[in-house]
């Protein structure tokens, strides 16, 4: 029986995947269906909220949370390919409604980020599994981003997937705990210091030979693989969930 069996899934899509990265959670789609999940798609979902909350503006944040809550509630489980979005709306949302002063909004909150999860940590932690009969004959480097590890705490789940991908390469990346720089709002607010940040990560892909930069959140894959772009570096960006997707037919999401 396959570990997903009788497991009904709801797609987080986020934002910027939804929108500029679709193949990232047909990518996830792909893979959880593979190992027999259902999946579902709530199409009442929107953004997390974090980019308002991150600025200051609760009060304007909290009808994210309560849609949230509306569309993903009635799931068993919700899965998102970001460790940042993940993290927001387990870290930001109970605080967002305590904030509001509405208690009975954070209780529900309280229960349904009990059953979000980041992508590798559902693969992991939910279906017990780092080979998810992939195939991906290249050689890649991973970046840990910021929020993945210190706010939604996927550790080395991510790469635990990777090394279990057959005929890839996995080497290190240099200074890999290292911000890339782009931080949301932080690479509007100072973008001479986000671009700086993101060309020292850019150089340490480089220094690895790889053809593939992976991450598992797409806004910061955005912002380093916009500057490897400028730098002619000839290295191609890539989710998690889309080097997860491939199989040795060669099929992708």
């Amino acid at each position: 029986m396959a570990p997903g069996t009788g497991k009904r899934v709801a797609l987080f899509a986020t934002c910027i995947s939804d929108t500029m990265y679709p193949g990232t959670p047909k990518a996830v789609v792909t893979v959880l269906e593979r190992l027999g999940c259902t999946v579902e798609f709530p199409t009442e979902q929107s953004c997390c909220g974090q980019m308002l909350t991150n600025t200051g503006y609760f009060k304007q944040a909290v009808p994210t949370v309560k849609n949230f809550v509306r569309a993903f509630e009635d799931y068993d489980y919700v899965v998102g390919p970001s460790g940042s979005c993940v993290g927001a709306v387990r870290h930001q949302h109970p605080m967002l409604a305590r904030h509001a002063g509405d208690e009975g909004l954070a209780k529900a909150s309280e229960q349904v980020i009990t059953r979000t999860y980041d992508f590798s940590e559902f693969l992991i932690d939910v279906l017990g599994v780092t080979d998810v009969g992939a195939y991906f004959p290249h050689r890649v480097t991973y970046h840990p981003t910021c929020h993945s590890v210190r706010v939604a705490k996927v550790g080395d789940r991510p790469m635990r997937l990777l090394e279990a991908v057959n005929g890839i390469d996995v080497v290190p990346l240099p200074s890999s705990d290292q911000c890339c720089g782009f931080g949301g709002t932080f690479s509007v607010k100072n973008p001479d210091v986000s671009v700086a940040m993101g060309a020292d990560k850019a150089h340490h892909v480089m220094e690895t030979g790889a053809e593939y930069l992976v991450t598992g959140d797409n806004a910061c894959l955005m912002h380093i693989g916009g500057l490897l772009h400028r730098m002619n570096a000839g290295v191609r960006t890539i989710h998690l969930a889309e080097i997860l997707a491939h199989t040795d037919e060669g099929a992708a999401a």
